[in-house]
């Protein structure tokens, strides 16, 4: 039987460029980062916790060949491919304004919502991101 989810995985087209996004803006801290070769296995978490990491992968080897890459890569940048993260923080306000003032591309303002305050950003790829203050 199933015990929990470890690992969920976006698509990125550069990793140096995903880590300065989800490190330096988000504030999530490097889990692994290791060259097996044929990929770099590259994964970060909210800080405190480490049992739920997202793996940030590059489209191509060895999970698709490079016209299904590229076929990818092209979604990924019209925000197509899937990829959604909800985080949520105990002050959606004051997260907002803090990612305001790093630069960070928003697709909503902080809105009232049956379940509390929450707010839309995208990665520099194309992947949509909501946070949410969850209502107690």
């Amino acid at each position: 039987m199933l015990s929990s989810l470890r690992i969920s995985q976006i698509y990125v087209l550069d990793q140096d460029q995903a880590v300065d996004f989800y490190v330096g803006k988000l504030g999530l801290e490097i889990n692994t980062d290791q060259d097996l070769g044929f990929m770099r296995f590259l994964t970060v978490n909210v800080p405190g916790d480490p049992d739920h990491q997202i793996l940030l992968e590059k489209p191509g080897p060895p999970a698709m060949d490079p016209a299904t890459a590229d076929e990818v890569r092209s979604l990924l940048t019209k925000g197509r491919t899937g990829g959604h993260l909800f985080f949520t923080t105990p002050d959606a306000h004051a997260a907002y304004e803090d990612l305001r003032a790093k630069g960070v591309e928003f697709t909503q303002e902080p809105t009232e919502q049956p379940y509390g305050i929450d707010f839309g950003l995208r990665d520099p790829f194309g992947n949509h991101i909501r946070v949410a203050q969850m209502a107690s």
